[in-house]
């Protein structure tokens, strides 16, 4: 499969988890990072912006601290405080490049982003 198809997804993780979406997004064909360490939610936009990103996926308590910093730093459309694999799954769809969600460390949740994705740009 070539790059243009497996979509970069960069997960920021406020407890510096995220390895379950990132095996859905790897399972569904995807690019995924997780970006090291605590509070590494709210570092998501510069390193999607740095590595080039096709989304990112922000978790921390209140469901997006970092969805809506890198929206308001580097103007993506972004959600936040999505609570469901089918919530993020239709924000994609809408077009949103950046989701932040609760603590929602889930296999199935890599996949629906990607399957998402892949929807919307005829993959």
């Amino acid at each position: 499969m070539s790059e243009e198809k497996r979509p970069l997804v960069v997960i920021g993780h406020r407890l510096g988890k995220g390895q379950a979406v990132a095996r859905g997004v790897e399972k569904a064909g995807g690019t995924a990072y997780v970006i090291p360490g605590m509070a590494a939610d709210m570092k998501l936009g510069d390193v999607m912006n740095e590595k080039g990103a096709a989304l990112g996926v922000s978790f921390c308590g209140s469901g997006g601290a970092g969805a809506l910093t890198a929206h308001t730093k580097y103007g993506w459309p972004a959600v936040s405080e999505l609570r469901s694999t089918d919530a993020a799954y239709t924000a994609v769809k809408e077009g949103n490049k950046v989701i932040g969600l609760g603590f929602l460390d889930v296999e199935e949740l890599g996949e629906k982003i990607v399957q998402a994705w892949r929807e919307t740009h005829d993959e």
